[in-house]
């Protein structure tokens, strides 16, 4: 890595060993690293809130919504553990922390794309065969679902971690990242890209096409509506704006992760730290959209948190409020 004139070590007491950055004017320093641990104080306290909604609140225990409160999970982890320690350019606390950083990453980060693809079955049994959708997506089994899914992402991350990590500081100390075997890199980017990338895309793209083929028949339906099915199509419509809620929602994830693994695929010696530092950080970001994206698209998570916000939820039986 060329150094320049006016760059500064992570460790000025080892300056031939130590990673070497460009310097910055202390404001601005300051601005950033404030900005970034407020992005992370707000991704937890967001997250905590849909846990606290969707744990507390018996009607929001549906089985989406644990999906969600799955997710909401990975993402608390993000701002509490994994978004503060990538604020600082320079990684200070030794090889074993780093190592037990980028274990603990992964294991969010994996939970994170299954929860993506078990949300994308969710809205395809839900719009392409809702008649069956009550009982073949239940409750009990989506919990079942999450705790294997987090196991399965702890067990997987072990082995591999084991198996095909090498710890590198780019021969230069001051840096937490981790660098693959070639044949290791080529099994992460097929498990943890290109498999759930294309069962999103082809799931998400049979619940769209049924989708706009449902809204154009309720749409061109011209005779005597009855009771029951104006509760059915209302029932449609609901789970169409579902769709589209959480569409956005795999859309946005998508694109904050996806740079991640195909820049990894080349290894990180391509790439500047400002780059790597800046890919990571666009990765961790989403977790601090996904909250905000519900409350831009779910009435609940409003209505929750002026709940618990307001101590409401302290009283006898708010529990059993009718929030939706």
């Amino acid at each position: 890595m060329e150094v320049g004139d006016d760059w500064v070590p992570c460790f000025p007491e080892f300056p031939n060993i130590s990673c070497w950055w460009p310097p910055s004017p202390w404001p601005e320093t300051l601005f950033i690293n404030i900005a970034l641990y407020s992005i992370s104080v707000l991704t937890a306290v967001l997250n905590l809130l849909i846990i606290i909604s969707i744990s507390h609140f018996r009607q929001l225990h549906t089985p989406t919504n644990i999906l969600l409160l799955s997710l909401a999970v990975s993402d608390f982890l993000v701002g509490l553990l994994v978004m503060p320690a990538n604020v600082p350019q320079c990684w200070l606390f030794g090889d074993l922390l780093c190592s037990l950083y980028r274990f603990v990453s992964d294991i969010i980060f994996s939970a994170s794309v299954v929860n993506m693809v078990l949300i994308s079955v969710d809205r395809y049994v839900a719009i392409c065969d809702p008649l069956h959708y009550t009982t073949r997506i239940t409750v009990n089994r989506v919990r079942v679902c999450v705790c294997l899914l987090w196991f399965c992402s702890v067990a997987y991350n072990s082995y591999y971690f084991n198996l095909h990590l090498i710890q590198t500081q780019e021969n230069c100390y001051g840096n937490c990242l981790t660098l693959l075997h070639e044949a290791g890199a080529y099994l992460q980017l097929v498990l943890n890209l290109i498999v759930p990338v294309t069962a999103i895309i082809v799931l998400y793209s049979r619940v769209f096409v049924v989708a706009v083929s449902q809204a154009r028949a309720m749409r061109s339906h011209i005779t005597a509506v009855t009771k029951q099915i104006s509760v059915t199509k209302t029932a449609k419509k609901s789970e169409l704006k579902a769709a589209r809620t959480l569409g956005v929602l795999v859309v946005v994830f998508l694109m904050c992760f996806t740079p991640l693994y195909f820049e990894s695929l080349g290894g990180y010696q391509s790439m500047s730290n400002s780059t790597t530092y800046f890919i990571m950080y666009l990765y961790n970001f989403n977790s601090c959209l996904n909250p905000l994206i519900y409350a831009l698209f779910y009435p609940w998570f409003r209505k929750t948190v002026r709940l618990i916000v307001t101590l409401q939820i302290l009283q006898p039986g708010s529990c059993e409020a009718n929030i939706l």
